[in-house]
Formats: C-alpha cells, structure tokens, sequence
C-alpha cells in the first residue's frame, strides 16, 4: 500500500511547487479539474460526491493523526532514553574524576644524579623533535617545488595544444588568404573580396546559405568557400549583400547564441577561442531577450564553479521554502527534491 500510495508522489510535488497560494490553491485546481474533465459532481446520486469526499477526509485525518501521535510517542522515548544517558555520562564522569583525585600524581624528591640523569634525557628527546621537524620542512619544501614545477608542465602543456591555432582578429574571428570573418555571440559577419578586373553582378555570384553549409564563389570559376560550417545557422535570419561591385558581404545568425566559434567552415584552421575579447562591453548591443539569456548563462556558470545553485534551483527552492512556511502541519522529511 506504501508504495502504491507514493506512486504519484513526484508528480503531485511539481504541482505543489507551481501553487504559490499553498494547498488551498492546490486543492481548489484539483475540484476544477474533477468538475471541468470528469463527472464527479453529476454522476452519482445526490450527495455522494460530497459523501466520496467526507469519508477520504475522514480515512486520511485519521492516519495523519495515528502518524502524528506515533511520532510523538518516539520523540517523547527518545528524549527519556537521552536524559539516561546524560545522567549515566554524568555519574561516569563523577566516578572518573574521584578516581583520578585519589589517584593523583605525589611530589617525589629526586636525587642530584636523577635529576641530572632525567634533563639528559629531556634534552635528547628535544633534539630528536628538532631533527624531525627539520625534515619535515625540508620535504615541504621539496613537494612545493615540485607541485610548481608540475603546474609549470600544465600550463606548458596547453600553451603546446594551443601554439598552431590562429589567434583572433579583431572582431574576434580570422583574417585568412581569401576572406575574412568576425563574430559575436549571435552572429557571424564574413567579406570576401574578388580580385578581378569587371565590376560584379548580383547575377555573377553564386552564394548558398545552408543551415549546415555554405557556399560563395563566382559563377563559371571554383568556388570561395564551399565546406560544412563550424555550426547551424537560422537560414531565414541570414543574408547576403555586393558591395561596390568588389566584395560580397555574407551575415549569419547562429542558432546556439552562447559559443564562440573556433573556425568560420571545417576547411578553415583554428583560431584560439581562449583569446577572444568577450563582449561583456557590448551586452548593450544585442536585444533584451539574447542579453538576458547570456547573463544568465554566465551567473550560472560562475554559481557552478563554486558549488551553488543555478538561478533555475534557486528558484524552486524559493518556491519551495514558500509552500513550506505557510503549511507547518505538513511532514516533508521524507520528500525527495530534484
């Protein structure tokens, strides 16, 4: 019965946690819904819904108050068996200490030659000490330098991955042979200039905008830039523009707007996304809604990296430490939170 009883348990606690006005709230959405979707109040006889109700309040009052009593009962025992104890430690100490008054230590006068003979020994003893820690100091000092020697090796070590990937340009990407590309949290901004002797049509170039994919060049000559993008992008939300018959700009609008890319296509080589500029200074720049996003994911990265709550779980613990202060009566020493 137990187990069937917490069948539903986590599903009715999601619910709780969404009811900010407490049970009576909680209970007030349960009738709703048996008098919007169900048949409960018109389907039986006259009064045996209510009668329905009345007996299930009655069966689990009932238990609730065995349980309440039961609890009580153990704590009252508890506390009695605790008291013993203490009084047992008490007396045990009392005993103890009478003991050791008895037993306590005598002045013993030595001679001239044991005192001589026990100082001896006193200041042998603190040499040995001495010595020890002596050691021990020059094994820290050791294990020091080699943790520094080892952090140094690290750091070598991903000084080493990074050495052969480009480092940023400006705008945060990189400035290769043929084009050029930026970024910013959102979007991608790549310029590819024509190096031939005719002013350009729209009708000349050749530009496709996959979500996956991209492809610039010119028609009748090998492509620009024809290989998988580093990530997906909103095809809707991206464009492409010729400027002064020289150079076709290209603006995409990446759909993971929280990663830095590291290269514009899979043929491009690495930039260090290590050394990018972040764009804290730019926050104003993008719309209420990518802003609050990217603060949000860099509060709960920081709140990560020390162990704390995301603003998500402080946010149903809030709810939950609510519900729990306005119903005392309610035991949730044996609910399971997520």
């Amino acid at each position: 019965m137990g187990d069937e009883e917490e069948k539903y348990d986590g599903m009715l606690l999601v619910m709780a946690q969404q009811h900010e006005g407490g049970v009576q709230e909680l209970v007030n959405t349960f009738f709703s819904f048996l008098r919007r979707k169900t048949d409960f109040f018109i389907g039986g006889d006259t009064g045996a819904a209510e009668k329905l109700v009345k007996d299930a309040f009655a069966h689990h009052s009932k238990l609730a108050l065995e349980v309440h009593q039961e609890k009580q009962r153990k704590q009252e025992k508890e506390k009695k068996e605790k008291a013993k104890r203490a009084a047992k430690l008490a007396e045990e100490e009392e005993e103890e200490n009478k003991k050791k008054k008895d037993d306590g230590p005598r002045i013993q006068e030595l001679t001239d030659e044991e005192a001589e003979k026990l100082q001896s020994e006193l200041d042998k003893k603190k040499k040995e000490e001495e010595k020890v820690v002596s050691a021990t100091t020059n094994t820290d000092k050791t294990s020091d330098k080699a943790e520094k020697e080892k952090g140094s090796e690290s750091e070598g070590e991903e000084d080493e991955k990074d050495k052969d990937k480009l480092k940023p340009n400006a705008g945060n990407g990189a400035d290769l042979p043929n084009y050029k590309w930026t970024q910013s949290l959102s979007e991608v901004d790549l310029v590819v200039p024509f190096d031939v002797k005719f002013r350009i049509k729209g009708r000349d170039v050749v530009v496709d905008i996959q979500r996956r994919s991209l492809k610039v060049g010119l028609k009748g000559h090998p492509p620009i830039i024809e290989a998988p993008l580093y990530n997906e992008v909103k095809v809707e939300e991206s464009s492409w523009l010729l400027d002064d018959g020289k150079v076709v700009v290209v603006h995409l609008e990446k759909i993971n707007k929280m990663e830095w890319w590291n290269k514009l296509v899979a043929t491009d080589p690495e930039i260090n996304t290590k050394k990018i500029c972040p764009e804290n200074s730019k926050l104003s720049d993008l719309d209420g809604e990518t802003r609050g996003m990217v603060e949000k994911m860099m509060y709960d990265q920081r709140q990560k990296s020390m162990g704390l709550p995301t603003s998500e779980e402080q946010k149903k613990q809030d709810i939950l430490k609510k519900f729990m202060a306005q119903h005392p009566e309610m035991d949730f020493s044996k609910a399971k939170f997520s």
